[in-house]
C-alpha cells in the first residue's frame, strides 16, 4: 500500500462532535466517517482493522466448535410475536412493511430467527449440540447514539447460538464460549475481564459481560482481588452488613436534646432542606446517616423503597423482583397528591398506616438509627430506629454496589473500575425454544425443548475499545494483531533519488517477507508524515534519511515504546519479521 494512493483523509483538529478518545482518533486517523447519527462508513484502514478482528473471532469460534452461517437482516414480525418480543422490545426496533403490508423488522438480534431455523431442521438428539454463528450488521434505533462505534444504530456483531439437550450441555457450551472469548480479546491485545451481568431484555438464567478496562468506560465494575469475583454494578450483590456502621450524631437544635436509640425519634426543623445533601449539610452529618424514601408504583400500588442516604437504587434489581412493565418511578407531584404529604419531607414512620408498602435495603436495617423525613413540611426526624419505629414489609438487596463494599463471596473489600462492554454471554435456557416450539426427540422418542445460549461480540466496539485502552497524546497505539498495517516506511525526502530507491527496496523486501507495510511516498514534509504515522498508529516506523543512508542503515522506531535503533539496509526485513511475527497472535 502506498500512502499517495490510499484513501486516508486524516484530520489535524479534533472534531467537535467526538467526545471519547476512540471517536476522536478514528475520525482524525481517517478510519471512519459519519453517514448520519449512529451510522458510520468504514474507510480502507478502518475496514482492515475490522477484518482482522473478525478473523480472530472466526478462528476462535471455529476452534470452539462453531459453524458459521448467515441469517437474514430482514425478519418477519410473526416469529417475534411467537416469542412475545414484538410488542415489548421497544422503540429501539426498526419496524417496516413490505409492499404487501407485511410487517418486518431489521434484526436487532437473531434469537428468534436462528431458533426457527433450527426448529424446522433439527429432530433428534443425535444432531446436538449445535453452535451456530454469524458476523453481520445489527440495527437498533438508539435514542441517543454516541461515542462513535461505541453506541450506534447500525453496528457489526458476531452472534453465536448454542443448542443443547439439557442444562448440563448448556453449561458446557457456555464454559467453552467463556474460554473462547478470553482468547479472542487476549489475541486482540486487550485487557478484558469477564464479569457477572444482568441478562436484561435478552433474558435467561445467567449472564457474563466481557469488559475492556478503561478510564472512559461507560459501565461501572466491581471486582475482588482476593477471590476473583467480578460483576457490573447492575448485577453485583450487596449482602447484609455484618455489623452496624459507625454513625455520626446529628447536630441538635437545642442543647441536651438527644436522638438515640433509647430516646426514639426526635423532630427537628429543617426549613426548605429537601435533598439528602441539603439535610446532611444542615445537620452537619454524613449522608450515610440519613434514610431516603423513594416512591415507585408497583402493579398500581405505591411502594416506598428505603435506602441509606449515600446509596443509589439499582433498578435492575427491582426489575428482577417485578414484571418490567408493571412498575415505574412515581412522580413527586403524584406522591404528594395520593398521600397528602409534602415532597422532600416524607419518611417511613407511619407510612404503612397510609397503605404504602415499605421495601428496605439490607444496609438500612443494619443502621442503629437514622434521620428521615417527618411527613410534615420543613421537618425531619432524628434517631429513627429501623425495625422499631417502622417495620418494612420486605428487606431486600436494592442498591448499587460500590468500591469498598464487602465481596459477596469472600468478604474482602471490592475494587472499583470502569469498563467498556465488548462481549455478552447469556444462558437462555428454554426462553425462546418453548414459545417457538423448538424441540428434539431423545433416545426414547420423548420430546424436549432445546436448551439455548446466546453469545455476542461487538466488532466495532472492540476496535474502539482497543483505542480507548491503547493511545497516547500523539494518536493510536494499535496492538499488532489488529493494526491496519504493521510497518510504515517513510523516506524523509521521497523526491531524492537515493532515499526513494532505498525506501522502495525496503518496502519490497518487507512484502516478500510477509510483512504488512505502507510506503509513505507522498510529497510532504517529514513532520507531516511522522505525525500521520503516529496518529494512525502503525506499530513500527522505518525512516529512510540521508544520515542513516550514509551508514547504509535506516532508523527503526517502535510506536508503543518510542525506542529507536539503526538497522542495516540488508537486514531490516529480517529484523522487522523477528519483531512482528511473535506479536501477531497476541497470546
Amino acid at each position: 500500500m502506498r500512502m499517495s494512493q490510499l484513501f486516508v483523509p486524516t484530520l489535524r483538529e479534533v472534531p467537535a462532535e467526538a467526545e471519547t478518545k476512540s471517536h476522536q482518533l478514528m475520525l482524525r486517523a481517517g478510519l471512519i466517517r459519519k453517514a448520519m447519527s449512529g451510522v458510520y462508513s468504514y474507510l480502507p484502514l478502518g475496514w482492515r482493522v475490522i477484518h482482522k478482528i473478525e478473523q480472530i473471532i472466526r478462528e476462535e469460534m471455529d476452534r470452539a466448535g462453531g459453524q458459521e452461517l448467515l441469517l437474514p437482516i430482514a425478519q418477519p414480525a410473526e416469529i417475534w410475536r411467537e416469542s412475545g418480543r414484538w410488542e415489548v422490545y421497544g422503540d429501539e426496533m426498526f419496524r417496516l412493511k413490505d409492499r404487501h403490508g407485511r410487517e418486518l423488522c431489521l434484526g436487532p438480534t437473531h434469537e428468534e430467527m436462528v431458533t426457527v431455523l433450527v426448529r424446522d431442521e433439527v429432530r433428534s438428539y443425535r444432531q446436538l449440540p449445535l453452535l451456530l454463528y454469524q458476523i453481520q450488521n445489527k440495527y437498533r434505533d438508539e435514542l441517543r447514539p454516541r461515542f462513535g462505534l461505541m453506541r450506534g444504530r447500525e453496528f457489526i456483531m458476531k452472534d453465536l447460538y448454542s443448542f443443547d439437550r439439557d442444562e448440563a450441555g448448556l453449561r458446557e457450551s457456555y464454559a467453552r464460549m467463556l474460554e473462547a472469548y478470553r482468547r479472542v480479546f487476549r489475541r486482540c491485545g486487550l485487557e478484558a475481564r469477564a464479569v457477572e451481568a444482568d441478562p436484561g431484555a435478552i433474558g435467561g438464567t445467567g449472564s457474563h459481560e466481557f469488559m475492556v478496562l478503561a478510564e472512559t468506560g461507560e459501565a461501572a465494575v466491581v471486582s475482588c482481588a482476593a477471590c476473583g469475583y467480578a460483576a457490573n454494578v447492575e448485577k453485583a450483590e450487596c449482602p447484609p452488613p455484618k455489623a452496624h456502621p459507625d454513625q455520626e450524631t446529628a447536630k441538635l437544635p437545642t442543647p441536651g436534646e438527644a436522638a438515640t436509640a433509647a430516646a426514639g425519634p426526635v423532630p427537628v426543623a429543617t426549613p426548605e432542606k429537601r435533598t439528602i445533601d441539603e439535610v446532611a449539610a444542615f445537620l452537619e452529618v454524613s449522608p450515610s446517616s440519613l434514610i431516603k424514601t423513594l416512591f415507585y408504583e408497583v402493579e398500581g400500588e405505591l411502594v416506598a423503597l428505603l435506602l441509606r442516604g449515600d446509596h443509589q437504587v439499582n433498578e435492575f434489581k427491582l426489575e428482577r423482583l417485578v414484571t418490567p412493565s408493571r412498575w415505574r418511578l412515581a412522580e413527586p407531584a403524584e406522591v404528594a397528591r395520593r398521600l397528602g404529604l409534602p415532597v422532600g419531607f416524607v419518611g417511613p414512620v407511619g407510612l404503612s398506616e397510609r397503605g404504602v408498602q415499605l421495601w428496605a435495603d439490607h444496609a438500612v436495617m443494619a443502621m442503629a438509627h437514622g434521620i428521615t423525613g417527618a411527613n410534615r413540611a420543613d421537618t425531619h426526624l432524628l434517631g429513627v430506629r429501623p425495625g422499631v419505629d417502622f417495620a418494612p414489609h420486605r428487606v431486600l438487596d436494592l442498591r448499587e454496589a460500590e468500591e469498598g463494599d464487602p465481596c459477596p463471596r469472600c468478604g474482602a473489600p471490592l475494587l472499583g473500575s470502569r469498563g467498556i462492554e465488548v462481549g455478552h454471554l447469556f444462558m437462555l435456557g428454554t426462553k425462546y425454544s418453548k414459545p417457538l416450539g423448538a424441540t428434539y426427540l431423545d433416545e426414547a422418542g420423548v420430546e424436549h425443548p432445546l436448551v439455548m445460549g446466546s453469545y455476542g461480540i461487538g466488532v466495532g466496539r472492540t476496535a474502539a475499545a482497543a483505542i480507548e485502552q491503547h493511545h497516547d497524546a500523539d494518536g493510536i497505539v494499535w496492538p499488532v494483531p489488529i493494526c491496519p498495517a504493521e510497518v510504515t516506511v517513510v523516506p524523509v525526502n521521497a523526491a531524492e533519488g537515493a532515499q526513494r530507491e532505498a525506501a522502495e527496496r525496503v518496502y519490497a523486501e518487507l512484502g516478500e517477507a510477509g510483512i504488512e507495510a505502507v510506503l509513505d511516498d507522498r510529497d510532504e514534509r517529514p513532520g507531516v508524515k511522522f505525525k500521520d504515522a503516529d496518529l494512525i498508529g502503525f506499530p513500527w516506523r522505518i525512516t529512510v534519511g540521508p544520515k542513516g543512508l550514509a551508514e547504509a542503515a535506516v532508523e527503526l522506531r517502535h510506536r508503543a515504546t518510542g525506542r529507536t535503533e539503526l538497522v542495516g539496509l540488508g537486514s531490516v526485513a529480517a529484523r522487522i519479521r523477528e519483531a512482528v511475527v511473535p506479536a501477531r497472535e497476541g497470546l
